[in-house]
């Protein structure tokens, strides 16, 4: 018995194991040209090298078209990211979220105020807090929790707390300041 245990768990390991290499080349083969040469998701030729409409939803860093202009925060609801946009149209940084059980709508918002360290809605202690509207009374912002945890919101509380990590937050906190641009995206 335990020789035919020991081969199922051989094979159920090799089985594995081709599963993954399979997984790691598809990665490989769909990976489009102006995301393996360099390119930037703002350039003017990114259209031509990778015009598959799909792109999006096979590369989730890839800034979202129909994202406005200029410099800007872009946050992607379905997508829990969030990309800092310069004024040549090109993403500076872009990292994952962990989103607030409180949406704001799609549209343009700005930046209205910003707090270096509070206690969160939710009692969690943040950082580099930056609020740009309100939903249904609930304040709806980007921040990092002190703890360097950015973990999801308890869906029994209505949070308004986009959270993320702290080098992460950093970054925004230096980029976001009062009356800058944010675009919420689907």
């Amino acid at each position: 018995m335990a020789v035919r245990s020991a081969g199922l768990v051989a094979g159920l390991t090799a089985a594995a194991a081709l599963t993954i290499a399979f997984f790691g080349y598809q990665a490989a083969v769909t990976v489009p040209a102006a995301l393996t040469s360099g390119a930037r998701a703002g350039d003017a030729n990114l259209a031509a090298r990778a015009p598959d409409a799909q792109d999006a939803l096979r590369h989730p860093t890839a800034l979202p078209e129909d994202s406005g202009d200029g410099r800007r925060v872009v946050y992607a609801l379905g997508g829990r990211r969030v990309w800092l946009v310069g004024d040549d149209g090109r993403a500076a940084r872009t990292f994952a979220v962990a989103p607030s059980t409180v949406h704001p709508a799609p549209g343009t918002y700005q930046v209205s105020s910003r707090s270096n360290s509070v206690a969160g809605s939710d009692g969690v202690r943040i950082e580099h807090v930056v609020r740009f509207t309100a939903v249904d009374g609930v304040t709806v912002g980007f921040s990092a929790a002190v703890d360097g945890k950015a973990a999801a919101a308890d869906p029994a509380r209505k949070t308004g707390g986009i959270r993320m990590r702290r080098a992460d937050g950093d970054a925004m906190w230096t980029f976001a300041t009062v009356d800058s641009k944010v675009v919420v995206v689907p």
